[in-house]
């Protein structure tokens, strides 16, 4: 299920895919029909001894039965994100702000919830995103009723520097504010697709063989100085 994968991708690689995993796991060949014929008290006992980093069995169980919820009313978590979207909206961040309502449950989901209206950048809600609508041979897609050109970045450390780099914000802190400056940075560069580059770029903070001076370089044409439009302070 992209959206476990998505929501526990904070930390080191080999710690994430360890998480994910467990609870993947958990589902066997079906995660609709996992989801659809256990009751609360069975999904928290199989996560009972679930634990990454800040999130525990009860947050994760607490997340699960939301989307049970969700599938039993809509019928898919795109249908449901879809709802919540109308075409005269620039992003998605509306649609996601009705979307993380409708996976709330009893009890916490602890950092699994940002919610775009407490001005999180929800970084981890919108790589969710990038995967599902876009499908390219780094995103494997599978909604269609979402556009691309709605897509928000997933803004992390690495993007943040980046987008600084770029000219797209001066902003200090990399909140929901920033995450949508950035995001119309690039979309002055590619209109139906602002998140295109993320994958890429965000590499040059990722992996220690790729330097980030380079990136710099890059970027500004190889005189060390990177050009662009100022982001509002």
């Amino acid at each position: 299920m992209a959206l476990v994968a998505a929501l526990l991708a904070y930390g080191r690689v080999a710690q994430i895919l360890k998480a994910v995993t467990q609870v993947l796991d958990l589902f066997g060949t079906s995660p609709h029909g996992y989801l659809l014929t256990r009751n609360q008290a069975d999904i928290v006992h199989d996560l009972e001894g679930f634990k990454y980093r800040f999130t525990t069995g009860k947050q994760m169980a607490c997340l699960l039965m939301g989307v049970k919820t969700v599938l039993q009313r809509f019928g898919s978590l795109e249908t449901c994100f879809a709802e919540g979207f109308s075409p005269d909206d620039e992003t998605v961040i509306p649609a996601l702000s009705l979307f993380v309502k409708q996976l709330s449950c009893r009890g916490s989901m602890g950092i699994l919830a940002a919610d775009p209206d407490k001005r999180s950048a929800c970084k981890r809600n919108n790589l969710f995103l990038r995967w599902m609508v876009r499908k390219d041979r780094v995103d494997p897609g599978g909604w269609d009723r979402i556009p691309c050109s709605a897509l928000v970045v997933p803004l992390d450390t690495h993007m943040f520097r980046v987008g600084t780099q770029l000219g797209f914000t001066r902003k200090k802190q990399a909140n929901l504010k920033t995450a949508l400056e950035i995001t119309q940075g690039f979309r002055t560069l590619v209109p139906h697709d602002p998140v295109r580059y993320d994958f890429c770029l965000t590499r040059f903070g990722i992996r220690k063989e790729m330097n980030p001076a380079e990136l710099k370089m890059i970027l500004s044409g190889g005189t060390g100085k990177v050009s662009g439009n100022k982001g509002k302070k």
